[in-house]
């Protein structure tokens, strides 16, 4: 097939990654890609978010699937000019998307379709945040309505904190206040046609930047896959994710396709595991968030352990016969990425400084790099964001996994380079 990826991130370099190793000859091409994603295939120059150069470059291509990697083409309308276009895109219309795009719209369709969720009140104003925030008590969890790159969310026990965050957003929109859900957290991918829907294996995902959970919200600093832990609580991983299947992915699915906006691509599910019941069948099972696309950093967990050829998934999803493949399967191993971040990430990182060691990270056995934010400038390897690469190692167990990367990450100097060091550590020990 000739297929076009939509972005520029670590997650758009594991889509280009796993579909190249299907081994079937497919001619894939980026856009606009970035230094690691261009050294795997050729990369175009060219506005992700306009529909109508995104679809006149597909239809001059002769493009038979367009993957749209991030949120911001979604909500632009990317994939629905595509689709009257008639080119199989992988990934919703705006009016899906909005799943993502508006948090309100999501607990609108969560609360409609019956689907486990935390309380919580829109706020449009100052008194509105502090009226929110004062009933529902500390922690404070503060989001803004719409994208927000990942770093739109507060959890703090600082109420001036919650109120200065809430601030940040509301001169362009509404944040929304919630009630906080103590527990473990869980990352689950659904890929769905519009009616059918199949699940990829879960992972768990480390937002804060610094070890231990602390320090700032980021949009992720490291991720692993699978989840042996949930065998503790549930039976068996296979278990929670066909429980999750059941009452938060599909009467989603179904919910959208009532209201005429029929959900396409990948449903990313924000789950966690909180203490609070509401029953005796009540599970604990709560959803935090969604999101309309592969999420980053657990695509590139996931990805690798994909045995099903990840096209055969994306295509049935774009042109509606999801019913007709296998479901998709998983390798016994274990993966696991840490993020190496910029200096003062997330805050204003420090970009173009020169990036060393790649190479040599690729050399270690299971490992190798996905690219976030790089770019060749003067025959250099540089930094051109904050989350800049996604070092990925897949191994027998968490220990091997974790020590492969390490290792890796080891191997690459950036000048005031951060990452945290306890990624899945505790499922190695």
């Amino acid at each position: 097939m000739k297929i076009l990826v939509l972005g520029s991130g670590a997650r758009e370099h594991a889509i280009v990654l796993s579909l190249l190793s299907e081994g079937r000859g497919h001619e894939i091409t980026a856009a606009p890609g970035n230094a690691g994603i261009a050294a795997s295939v050729p990369t175009v120059d060219l506005d992700a978010n306009d529909p109508v150069a995104v679809a006149n470059h597909a239809i001059a291509r002769g493009t038979d699937l367009v993957v749209i990697g991030p949120e911001a083409p979604l909500v632009a309308g990317v994939a629905d000019e595509l689709r009257e276009q008639g080119i199989a895109v992988f990934g919703p219309g705006r009016e899906a998307a909005e799943l993502e795009g508006s948090k309100s719209f999501a607990k609108h369709v969560m609360e409609s379709a019956g689907v486990p969720t935390g309380r919580a009140v829109r706020a449009g104003t100052a008194a509105e945040v502090e009226t929110a925030l004062d009933e529902f008590g500390a922690p404070y969890v503060v989001k803004a309505d719409g994208l927000a790159a990942g770093k739109g969310v507060i959890v703090t026990d600082d109420r001036d904190a919650a109120v200065a965050h809430a601030h940040t957003f509301l001169g362009s929109g509404s944040v929304l206040v919630e009630e906080f859900l103590d527990g473990q957290e869980v990352s689950l991918f659904f890929v769905s046609d519009g009616h059918t829907v199949v699940p990829l294996s879960p992972a768990q995902d480390f937002k804060r930047a610094g070890d231990g959970d602390t320090g700032p919200n980021t949009g992720g600093m490291g991720a692993y896959s699978p989840l042996p832990w949930l065998d503790e609580v549930f039976g068996s991983e296979a278990d929670f994710v066909a429980e999750v299947t059941e009452t938060v992915a599909r009467p989603v699915v179904r919910q959208l396709a009532e209201e005429q906006t029929p959900f396409v691509g990948l449903l990313y599910a924000g789950l966690i595991l909180t203490s609070k019941r509401e029953g005796p069948d009540d599970r604990g099972i709560r959803v935090i968030e969604f999101n309309a696309r592969f999420g980053d950093p657990e695509t590139q967990v996931v990805l690798p352990r994909l045995t099903t050829p990840l096209s055969e998934l994306l295509l049935a999803a774009a042109t509606g016969t999801l019913s007709d493949v296998p479901v998709p399967r998983f390798s016994d191993s274990v993966a696991v990425t840490v993020v190496l971040a910029s200096e003062n990430y997330p805050a204003a990182p420090v970009t173009g400084r020169v990036i060393d060691g790649v190479d040599a990270a690729e050399s270690v056995e299971g490992v190798h790099v996905a690219h976030a934010a790089t770019a060749v400038r003067d025959g250099a390897l540089v930094a051109t964001g904050g989350r800049v690469l996604s070092i990925v190692g897949v191994g027998d167990d968490f220990t091997d996994a974790r020590t492969r990367v390490y290792t890796a990450l080891s191997e690459i100097t950036l000048e005031g380079s951060h990452h945290r060091s306890d990624i899945a550590a505790r499922v190695a020990r």
